[in-house]
C-alpha cells in the first residue's frame, strides 16, 4: 500500500479521476490471445481485468472477416488451452463456427471483458511499481476516461490490430470503390466487375477465388515472390506434416522436402506469375513472418485464367491502373488486401520489450516476458498454436508471482495481528 500512497502523491489529479486498482493482471485485447491468457490464469485462480475496445470478443473474426473464410490449419492445432473444439466440428472450422468456440469459451471460463474501453496508453510507474492503463470508455454517445493500476499488463491486442493501407499514386483519383479486405465480406457485391485485388497472401487470394465464384472479374496483384503450398499433400494436412518432419529433420531440409511435395501436387506455378522466394517456406515465415499461401482452389482458377495474375501497380487514374510493366487496365473497383499491423506502439510506452514495428524484439519462444510485469501474447508469428503456448507461459509466471505476494500478505498480516494481542495484554 506504500507505493500506492507514493503514486497518489506524485499525481494531484490522481483521486479526481475514475480509477480502480486491479488485483491482478489487466489483458489488453479480448481476441484468442487475451482469452486464452485469461483462462489459464482463471484456472490458477488469479483475478484480472480483460480490456476490449470492441463490443464484442474477438472483434476482428466477428467484423473484419469475409463470409467464407475457414481456418487454414486443422482445428487441433487451433485450439486455446483447456478446451477443445466439439468433436462435431468439420477439421478445417467455418469462421461462425470459430467464433461460437470461442464465445462458449468465454463462458466456460466465465470471461465477462469490458468492452467499448480504449486503452489510450500504458506506461510503468517506476517510483511506485504500478503500470497505469488510461482508457475511454464509450457508453452510446458519452465518453470517460478511466484509469487502471496493476502490478502486471498482458498485451494481447495481436499481430493484426490495424489494416495497412498503402500510399499508392493516384488511388485518391480513382473514382470507382475502394476497400480494405477487413470490409468486404462477399463478392456478391461485384457481380459483373472488373476488380482489382491487390495483394496476393492468403486474402488476396481467397477473395480473387471468392469474387470468381460471384462471378467478377479479378485481376490480382502480385508484387513481389510468395510461396503457395497444397492446403493438403495427398489427403493430409501440409502444416500437420511439416510438424512431423520438423520432429526428426532440420528446418532446411523440411523446407526441400515441402517444396518437392508442392511441385508435384501444384506443378510449376512459375509460369503463372508467381515466383518463389529464395528462401524456403518454413525459414521465411519464421525469420520475417510471412505466411506461405495454402492453395484452397484459387490456383486452379489462376490456370484457367479466370483470375489474371498481375505484376505490381505504377499509379491509377479515372478509372484505370496502370502497372509497371506499362499495362493499363480498366476497373471498376479496388480490394486492398494489403495485410495488417500491430498497434501497440501507438499506446503502450515502452521502448525495451517491443520494438517500433509493435512486436516484441525478442524471438520466439523468448517474446512472452519483459521486464516490471510486462507480457506479451500472440505475437510469436506462429497463429493460434503460438498464442496458446504465450497464454499458459505467462498464467504459470504470473501465478507464481501472485502466490508468492499473497504468501508474503499472510505472513505480515499475521505477525501484525500477533504483536496487537501481546500490547493488549499490558
Amino acid at each position: 500500500m506504500e507505493n500506492l500512497f507514493r503514486l497518489a502523491d506524485q499525481d494531484q489529479d490522481f483521486f479526481q479521476r475514475k480509477w480502480t486498482l486491479v488485483n491482478g493482471p489487466v489483458i489488453v485485447g479480448a481476441g484468442p490471445s487475451g482469452l486464452a491468457t485469461a483462462a489459464c490464469l482463471k484456472e490458477q485462480g488469479v483475478p484480472f481485468v480483460v480490456l476490449e475496445r470492441a463490443d464484442c470478443i474477438a472483434s476482428l473474426w466477428q467484423k473484419r472477416t469475409y463470409d467464407r473464410l475457414k481456418l487454414h490449419l486443422p482445428k487441433q492445432f487451433c485450439q486455446l488451452p483447456k478446451l477443445p473444439f466439439p468433436e462435431d466440428f468439420p477439421e478445417y472450422p467455418t469462421k461462425r463456427q470459430f467464433i461460437d468456440y470461442l464465445e462458449s469459451y468465454a463462458k466456460h471460463f466465465d470471461i465477462n471483458p469490458k468492452f467499448n474501453e480504449c486503452v489510450q496508453s500504458a506506461r510503468y510507474d517506476e517510483t511506485s511499481g504500478f503500470w497505469r492503463v488510461k482508457t475511454i470508455v464509450t457508453s452510446d454517445s458519452n465518453k470517460t476516461e478511466f484509469e487502471y493500476v496493476c502490478r502486471s499488463l498482458v498485451v494481447a491486442t495481436g499481430e493484426n490490430a490495424e489494416c495497412v493501407l498503402p500510399d499508392i499514386e493516384g488511388l485518391s483519383e480513382f473514382g470507382g470503390e475502394v476497400i480494405h479486405a477487413c470490409d468486404y465480406k462477399s463478392g456478391e457485391k461485384f457481380k459483373g466487375q472488373k476488380v482489382l485485388v491487390v495483394g496476393c497472401g492468403n486474402s488476396g487470394m481467397e477473395v480473387s477465388l471468392d469474387l470468381c465464384n460471384h462471378n467478377a472479374s479479378p485481376s490480382m496483384v502480385v508484387r513481389s515472390s510468395v510461396h503457395v503450398l497444397p492446403r493438403e499433400i495427398f489427403g493430409k494436412s501440409t502444416f500437420e506434416l511439416a510438424v512431423l518432419m520438423m520432429k526428426w529433420l532440420p528446418l532446411w531440409l523440411v523446407d526441400k522436402l515441402m517444396l518437392i511435395l508442392a511441385w508435384l501436387v501444384l506443378g510449376n506455378i512459375e509460369k503463372y506469375g508467381l515466383k518463389r522466394p529464395s528462401t524456403g517456406p518454413l525459414e521465411l515465415k519464421n525469420t520475417k513472418g510471412k505466411t506461405p499461401v495454402l492453395d484452397i482452389g484459387a490456383l486452379e482458377k489462376i490456370r484457367s485464367g479466370d483470375i489474371n495474375v498481375v505484376p505490381g501497380i505504377k499509379r491509377f487514374s479515372g478509372g484505370q491502373v496502370e502497372l509497371v510493366n506499362g499495362e493499363k487496365l480498366d476497373i471498376d473497383s479496388v480490394v486492398l488486401a494489403t495485410g495488417y499491423r500491430s498497434n501497440v506502439p501507438s499506446w503502450l510506452q515502452e521502448g525495451e520489450f517491443f520494438s517500433k514495428n509493435g512486436y516484441p524484439k525478442a524471438s520466439f519462444p523468448h517474446g512472452w516476458k519483459g521486464k516490471a510485469g510486462l507480457y506479451a501474447a500472440g505475437f510469436t508469428r506462429r497463429g493460434l498454436s503460438g498464442a496458446s503456448s504465450d497464454a499458459m507461459r505467462i498464467a504459470q509466471d504470473i501465478a507464481q508471482v501472485f502466490k508468492d505476494e499473497t504468501k508474503q500478505l499472510r505472513m505480515r498480516t499475521v505477525a501484525r495481528h500477533r504483536r496487537c494481542i501481546s500490547l493488549s495484554q499490558f
